[in-house]
């Protein structure tokens, strides 16, 4: 009952419920957010490596219709077609090589078909604040070769909008673009490589390594296991103390000791103490019995019987 008692102390209860909660946390939500990205990580890099050690392919044989096939994103594909460099799009707000840069997406029709697929031709960039003019695409019928990309996505309010006569845009989003553009497009967008037709800046390929994502998902859970423990810990050692405190108090009120006096006692007179001082106060009864007798005339029983009364009062008060 004494340990349920502190259990239930409003202090503890608060501790516990936030204790629980984040541990909660961290193996539902942290740790496996943590290792989701350290996975999808992995798969990129897998990816990129076997995409670098294959030759491009017709686009027909990875994408024959508009779908995107995850697997065989970061393949480089060859298609031929030409840009329509009047629905062109840039991309705001981008980081090349650690520097500020703007991508340029020009919508590339596929010759011999109704396909049309967002290109990005790569970055230039900007001069004081401002894009500078970008140079026209090639005109006619060209063959590029370039890598699959995944759509990107579009967050809530950061829309394709107009910037005098040109459309930009946020992200690399061919749903978003087609609803700026008017211009119906594949589901993915192709990246060109270094060194094509209408190629810009070029965009290098992410870096192949799995980032600190392992680590931080393991410390999470590290951090759910702490937590518990850590709390256990602070109330076994508060249990600890009052069982030591209440052992000390009781010990204190056997010994005759007043536990809210401090270390201060009430002093209780031993047997052996008792039967010193009844042996002081005979001593003193005689001494007073006998200074009596000096000044009585005759001796005998009578004048020792005052003596002997007080050794029995002194018997029955002290005892033995």
């Amino acid at each position: 009952m004494h340990v349920l008692r502190v259990i239930l102390r409003p202090g503890w209860i608060a501790l516990g419920v936030v204790v629980i909660a984040f541990a909660v946390a961290c193996f539902t939500l942290l740790a496996p957010w943590q290792l989701g990205k350290n996975s999808s990580t992995n798969e990129r890099n897998d990816l990129i490596r076997a995409a670098v050690d294959t030759d491009p392919v017709p686009l027909a044989e990875l994408a024959p219709d508009g779908r995107f096939v995850p697997s065989h994103e970061w393949h480089e594909v060859l298609v031929s077609g030409h840009f329509l460099p009047q629905d062109q799009v840039l991309v705001r707000l981008r980081n090349v090589e650690e520097r500020p840069a703007t991508e340029v997406v020009v919508p590339f029709a596929v010759a011999g078909g109704n396909r049309v697929i967002a290109v990005n031709r790569g970055y230039v960039r900007p001069e004081n604040g401002a894009t500078p003019a970008v140079p026209a695409t090639p005109d006619g019928q060209v063959t590029i070769t370039a890598r699959i990309r995944a759509a990107e996505g579009t967050t809530a309010g950061r829309g394709a909008h107009r910037e005098g006569d040109r459309t930009a845009v946020y992200s690399i989003d061919p749903a978003e673009i087609s609803r700026a553009t008017g211009v119906a497009l594949d589901q993915f967008y192709l990246q060109l490589s270094p060194n094509q037709p209408g190629s810009l800046g070029e965009i290098p390929l992410p870096q192949l390594d799995s980032g600190p994502y392992l680590s931080y998902g393991l410390q999470w859970l590290a951090f759910g296991i702490m937590a518990p423990l850590g709390a256990g810990y602070f109330l076994f050692s508060e249990i600890r103390h009052r069982r030591r405190k209440a052992a000390a108090a009781t010990k204190a009120a056997t010994s005759g000791a007043d536990p809210g006096r401090g270390d201060e006692a009430v002093q209780v007179p031993a047997r052996s103490d008792r039967r010193r001082q009844a042996k002081h106060d005979l001593r003193e009864a005689g001494m007073t019995s006998g200074s009596r007798q000096v000044g009585q005339i005759g001796s005998g029983p009578a004048a020792a019987e005052p003596a002997v009364g007080v050794r029995d009062k002194l018997s029955e008060r002290y005892g033995g």
